[in-house]
This record gives C-alpha cells, structure tokens and sequence, in this order.
C-alpha cells in the first residue's frame, strides 16, 4: 500500500523552509537506494531554493521499516543562509505520514456499459444502430463515452480505457484535497530528539549511534542527582 508523506517547515522560519528543500532532495535519494518509487503530490514553494511543505506518495517493499527512520523531527544544524550575524544554529522541520481517506479501488466488474447511438453536429444521428458506448465507474460515478468506431465492440474497449484514465485523474484529485487539508492543520515542530541530524553548508548527514546505553547511563545518573537536590 502506498504512503502519504509530508515533509514541513511548519510555521517556522525562511531558514526551515531551505531545510525542507535539503531534505526532500535526501529523502529522494534514500527512496531510490532502497528501490522505492515516489510521486510528489503537492508542494509549497517559499522561494527559489525553498519549500515550505511537500507531500509524497511513496511505494515499495519494506516501505515501513524505512519511514520509521524518516518520520518525527529532523535538525539541520549551520548558519542561517539569509541571515549572516544571526546567531541560532539549530534549525527543525517535520515529516510526518498523512492518514489517506478511503479510497476505491478499479475493478472492471464495477463498470456498468450503456449503448447509445452516436451523434454529429447539432444532435444529429450518425448511425441507425447503437454503436456508441457510455461507460460508468459505479462506485465513483465517473463516466467516459466513445462514439470514434462503428463497431461498438470497439467503443466499448475505448470507453473502458478513457474509464480508467479518468479514474486516476479523480484518485488524485482526492489525494490533492486531502493534502490540502493537511496543510492547512500544520501542526507544530517538535524541537527534541531528533530522528535525523543534518548539518553544515554541505547538509551533511550525521549517522545517529543505535547504542542507547550510554544514553540510559546518562538519564539514570541524572535523576539519582536531582532526587537529591
């Protein structure tokens, strides 16, 4: 099953939104190393070189291990590429998997074929017999009509493909309208415990350590000190 996924600035800063735009171009690469396809769905631009919010459709195998890796806050950590003197350093954005309404799917036994005649300039009957072909996708209500052969064998085989094409143009006007509702939530930027880390001019990436042992050794200590303060 595919995957909506969001990349967002938030409602933070120019700074975060180049971070997106950063990211995203990451984010691309890793899918085609782990031989995962994508389609970008919708996005926000804020510039040249910024992207205030991008959301994608992502497929491929093991596609939930490798978003695990991806979903939560991530922090870029450099200097402000448009404000030189200033002076915070540590900059977040989001992805975030969008729940996907339901959606149907194609199946050609959902198709309901009418014959009609076909009809020229001003209404006017082409042929005496029934060779034009009306097809209904019945679930969506999404209808297509073929009247370019005189067989209706062939307005038929036609009409199912026109079908089919105007189905994937409704599919992603749902996904679209439902980008759009999630744009317009934003919700907000975690700034704490980042999944991924990137940093400098050349967004290097930082490799997190699995080892959480030193960390665990680190928490304990701290609250054996605070019990005693």
């Amino acid at each position: 099953m595919d995957k909506l996924i969001q990349i967002t600035a938030g409602r933070g800063p120019s700074e975060c939104s180049w971070v997106v735009a950063k990211v995203l171009k990451a984010f691309i690469t890793a899918l085609k190393t782990h031989n995962c396809t994508h389609t970008i769905i919708q996005k926000e631009q804020a510039g040249i070189t910024a992207v205030q919010s991008v959301i994608l459709s992502i497929s491929g195998k093991n596609i939930d291990t490798f978003i695990s890796e991806w979903i939560g806050t991530i922090q870029w950590i450099g200097k402000s590429p448009y404000r030189k003197y200033h002076k915070r350093k540590n900059w977040f954005i989001k992805v975030q998997e969008v729940p996907q309404l339901e959606t149907t799917s194609f199946h050609e036994k959902d198709v309901k074929y009418q014959a009609m005649r076909s009809t020229g300039p001003g209404g006017q009957n082409v042929n005496k017999v029934n060779s034009a072909v009306r097809a209904t996708h019945i679930p969506t209500g999404v209808q297509c009509v073929a009247m370019d052969s005189r067989s209706q064998h062939q307005n038929k085989k036609l009409a199912l493909q026109r079908l089919k094409e105007q189905f994937q143009i409704h599919h992603l006007e749902q996904l679209k309208e439902q980008a759009t509702s999630t744009w317009e939530q934003h919700l907000r930027v975690d700034r704490g415990n980042p999944i991924q880390v990137f940093e400098g001019s050349d967004f290097k990436h930082q490799k997190k350590n699995k080892s959480y042992a030193s960390k665990r050794q680190t928490l304990k200590k701290n609250l054996k000190n605070e019990s005693w303060d």
